[in-house]
């Protein structure tokens, strides 16, 4: 599979692969393994791309291409990774996104210089936007009958959000993974707040529907 490819079998190849063993078969340049790989990551990296366009730059940049550029980095820099799990991985995934988004946020307020401070503090909140999505979203949409470990939880998640009618997605993510009242992501979604309540529930019972009783 190309590094460039649209997957929505993310889920599937999950249940399907051996992580540690595409890992190190992408640590060694290989393709097909590293292209696998990356898909399985694709909805999980879009989700916080796109938390961190609505707070940093107003919709000046998109998901998809901000998740292309960490996949064309992974791509250069997989022989550099000397991590043996999963959450390694996608730590060293947040890193490279956070580093990414650095530049565009530079790019977008006028400056040049690279900015350590800057992509510290990115890293930061992509760490904390993943535990949001980790922690408080998947018991919100959980039933007693699954029992996926937490990476299955996040990319089982991440997958069914972009899924998601963008109303949808966008007040999930306003109320859960910025933290915000009813009453500010009223104000951010131009609704009134019963408007957006309404919203909420519907969405959240429609996320639970799209992860199928996975969770």
């Amino acid at each position: 599979m190309a590094i460039g490819a649209n997957s929505n079998e993310g889920d599937a190849m999950a249940a399907e692969v051996n992580l540690q063993e595409l890992l190190e078969k992408a640590k060694r340049h290989d393709g097909e393994a590293l292209g696998t790989l990356v898909e399985l990551y694709r909805g999980y990296l879009t989700l916080l791309a796109r938390t961190q366009i609505g707070r940093r730059l107003q919709g000046k940049a998109d998901a998809a291409d901000l998740v292309q550029e960490t996949f064309l980095q992974v791509h250069q820099h997989i022989g550099t990774f000397r991590g043996t799990s999963e959450g390694e991985f996608l730590a060293w995934l947040r890193t490279i996104l956070a580093g990414i988004l650095s530049n565009h946020v530079r790019r977008y307020l006028g400056t040049q210089q690279r900015d350590a401070r800057l992509e510290k503090a990115l890293a930061v909140e992509l760490d904390d936007t993943s535990g949001l999505l980790s922690q408080g979203l998947v018991a919100d949409t959980s039933t007693p009958s699954r029992h996926a470990t937490k990476r299955e939880a996040l990319v089982i998640l991440a997958n069914a959000m972009e899924q998601l009618p963008e109303d949808y997605r966008q007040v999930i993510m306003l109320r859960h993974l910025e933290g915000l009242p009813f009453a500010e992501v009223a104000a951010r979604m131009g609704r009134t707040v019963p408007s957006v309540q309404n919203l909420w529930v519907r969405a959240l019972a429609r996320l639970k529907q799209a992860v199928g009783g996975e969770l």
